[in-house]
């Protein structure tokens, strides 16, 4: 495919990526954090989840996708260029239009020093301003656009914000760049539910009035159904189902899928002891990420002789799902 082509067609797209690291320091073992991953999005605005338990390879595809991992092999494309080619003004003008937000936003701010500077700097560096009037300018802006008052934020130091304030200054700080693609690595996790709602129901209303795309990586498949369009679901490193998010978690293919839906607590009591004896979802295993055949084979009550013989293949279902089952086979 053309250059020109790939650009009007896809925003991101990651080819066969690789990453090994060593677990444990002495009496370790490598693994492959990501083995082969392939993803697109599109050029049309979206929000694309990436789920799965802790160990899955999700926060390291989004190190990879952010160019603060580079990976082993494999290749990353935004709007068609390699990223980790990138150099001068074309590095610049991928930091200003792929951002992130991460999990604690208390991390992403010195305890020391006004949240305002930030903003000042981020507007004067990646705003497009040519002083600090249209710099504090776009600020207010911005700063509106997710339901905080300016005057509110200047003057003030991360801990005098809430959880669910500092995190909208997060994004706040993103959106400064006029950001195409923002990576939200467990924006919500530390936030109490009602909190949570109000940030994803940000994401949505950026998605549609501004055309800012989100790849949402968490482990909560209740508000990635809420969020998202599509959806990926990681297992030790591989993808092994994705799709529309209303088939992948509607009607899931994959075992490890069922068993992650059949995890989540329902608020019935009458359900109490039947959710209380579902399936456990394990950590960071050497088992599984070692294991001849399916890594998910320990676990699977569907499991067969061919399961820890070969990898499964990955097969194409109807509605553009995708699956990494021998059971379809």
């Amino acid at each position: 495919m053309e250059k020109g082509v790939l650009e009007l067609a896809e925003l991101l797209r990651l080819e066969n990526v690789e990453k090994t690291f060593k677990y444990g320091i002495v009496f370790g073992f490598k693994f492959k954090a990501l083995d082969r991953v392939s993803l697109q999005l599109g050029q049309k605005p979206t929000i694309y989840a990436l789920a799965g338990e802790s160990g899955s390879g999700k926060t390291t595809l989004a190190r990879v996708i952010l160019r603060m991992l580079k990976p082993d092999s494999g290749r990353v494309l935004y709007k068609g260029r390699e990223v980790y080619s990138l150099r001068g003004n074309e590095l610049k003008w991928f930091r200003s239009e792929v951002q992130a937000v991460f999990q604690n936003p208390y991390a992403s701010f010195n305890p020391l020093r006004r949240v305002y500077s930030y903003l000042l700097d981020t507007a004067m560096q990646l705003g497009g301003v040519r002083d600090e009037r249209e710099a504090e300018e776009l600020i207010e802006k911005t700063l509106l656009s997710v339901g905080l008052n300016p005057e509110d934020v200047k003057g003030k130091y991360p801990s005098q914000f809430s959880g669910g304030q500092l995190q909208r200054v997060a994004i706040a700080r993103t959106l400064i760049s006029r950001p195409k693609l923002i990576v939200a690595d467990e924006p919500v996790s530390m936030l109490d539910a009602s909190l949570r709602a109000s940030i994803l129901e940000i994401f949505k209303r950026l998605k549609e009035n501004m055309g800012i795309s989100f790849l949402y990586i968490t482990h909560d498949l209740s508000t990635a159904y809420y969020i998202s369009d599509e959806i990926t679901i990681m297992l030790r490193g591989w993808i092994i189902e994705k799709g529309p998010v209303e088939k992948v978690l509607g009607e899931p293919l994959h075992p490890y899928t069922t068993a992650l839906l059949e995890s989540l607590a329902e608020p019935d009591l009458e359900k109490r002891a039947k959710w209380l004896n579902r399936v456990e979802l394990g950590g960071i295993e050497e088992k599984e990420f070692v294991a001849g055949g399916c890594r998910y084979r320990h676990r699977c009550p569907l499991a067969f002789e061919k399961c820890s013989q070969e990898p499964p293949m990955v097969f194409v279902k109807d509605r553009g799902v995708y699956v990494k089952c021998w059971l379809y086979a």
